[in-house]
């Protein structure tokens, strides 16, 4: 399987890896890999105490906030979100070309 490859500034090989999931019943809801991926990739969502996604709006109904991936496809393999998480929620891939 080729996947998709780089180079680094000084000319070595280098491999991003791509979002691909994130646990969110380890998020703590941060923000800290928000803050850090200015792409796009991520988006704060309200859970209720059924652990079901409710509008943000909804502030009553809303029991935590976690992370989600909101475009992957925004995604350009830097892993500053895994870095910077606390919880090492987010599992990243190489990308299959």
């Amino acid at each position: 399987m080729a996947t998709a490859t780089a180079l680094t500034k000084g000319g070595l090989p280098w491999i991003p890896q791509f979002i691909e999931s994130l646990d969110i019943s380890r998020c703590l809801g941060c923000s800290r890999c928000l803050k850090v991926c200015g792409r796009g990739v991520f988006a704060l969502r309200a859970l209720n105490e059924d652990g079901e996604f409710v509008d943000n709006e909804e502030e009553e109904e809303s029991e935590r906030k976690v992370m989600t991936i909101l475009n992957a496809a925004l995604c350009i393999g830097c892993q500053a979100c895994a870095r910077i998480c606390p919880k090492q929620c987010h599992s990243h891939a190489p990308q299959a070309v």
